[in-house]
């Protein structure tokens, strides 16, 4: 019996072709991206075809759509080809002055708006040939987070949504409530019988205040959901409804229109941190990273 492993016997380079094909969903634009001739990129398809033995692209009208076995597989090919980076661009030593590595950080826009700006301000004096892409965070990158991390150099999220993954805490808010202007600082009851606009309500994508208020016996009218902190004063001015945003966030978004309040009772606060895979312990840019967003959280204190 041969001991030969099947990746000795793949071409890693289909795994390249088979992101492109599957993001792309189209094999000329899959071969436009990678800079590839479309014969080369159908003949690494048809090669991916047998190897699977699915057509992985499946004509419908004038378009493609994935096959059943694709769609699994595109949720895996993104993060196979970041470990892969991750190897090849390892070194012994690191220096982060000579570096030009793009570092990929997602986070709410609260998260971003709060930490990103003095971050990469002191990353330009470090290392000025780094890059950052920044991304704000939806519901359905929240709800796979796990897998998430693994693709990527960081997660900035509260305490109380992510566990079991290293993490560094970087700074502490609290939480005030947005009104139209010219209302009265709100009563418990108040609270009860509002109209609400909450942002992240999922299972896995929620704010601890808004949890809190369910815990307090209200149920909250929910009128909209957004997917972004700093959008929220614009459904609040002119109308009846409330909502929660953090302290740090509210001269960063100040709006014409919107009145800030203390809110009629303690909230949990946001405990903010940095996660990672736990692949990136021992990597010495990634610890660069970390550090620097420690930096930067120390200048908000």
């Amino acid at each position: 019996m041969s001991d030969e492993s099947p990746l000795s016997r793949l071409d890693l380079n289909l795994v390249v072709a088979l992101d492109a094909l599957l993001t792309e969903r189209n094999v000329t634009r899959a071969a436009e991206r990678l800079y590839l001739s479309q014969p080369t990129l159908s003949g690494a398809l048809a090669r991916l075809r047998t190897h699977f033995d699915d057509p992985l692209l499946a004509r419908r009208g004038n378009s493609y759509e994935l096959t059943p076995l694709a769609a699994r597989l595109a949720e895996h090919t993104t993060v196979a080809l970041a470990a892969v980076q991750r190897v090849f661009e390892s070194r012994v030593r690191w220096n982060a002055a000579e570096s030009t590595r793009e570092f990929t950080v997602y986070g709410s826009d609260y998260a971003l708006a709060v930490i990103a700006p003095a971050m990469t301000r002191l990353a330009a004096e470090q290392a000025p040939g780094v890059r950052f892409r920044f991304t704000p965070t939806t519901t359905r990158t929240t709800d796979q987070v796990m897998a998430r991390l693994a693709s990527i150099d960081g997660l900035l999220l509260p305490h109380g949504i992510v566990s079991q993954r290293p993490s560094r805490e970087l700074w502490r808010d609290d939480w005030v409530l947005l009104a139209d202007e010219g209302t009265a600082d709100p009563t418990m009851n108040d609270l009860a019988r509002a109209n609400w606009v909450f942002t992240y309500q999922s299972p896995m994508s929620f704010t601890p205040v808004g949890r809190q208020l369910e815990e307090l016996g209200l149920k909250p009218q929910i009128r909209a959901v957004v997917e972004s902190f700093a959008l929220l004063p614009q459904f609040i001015a002119g109308t009846d409804r409330l909502a929660l945003i953090q302290r740090r966030l509210v001269p960063l978004v100040a709006h014409a229109g919107v009145s800030v309040h203390e809110l009629p009772f303690e909230t949990t606060p946001v405990i903010e941190a940095l996660w990672w895979h736990p692949t990136h312990d021992g990597d010495p840019e990634h610890e660069w990273l970390r550090d620097l967003f420690a930096q930067a959280s120390s200048d908000l204190q």
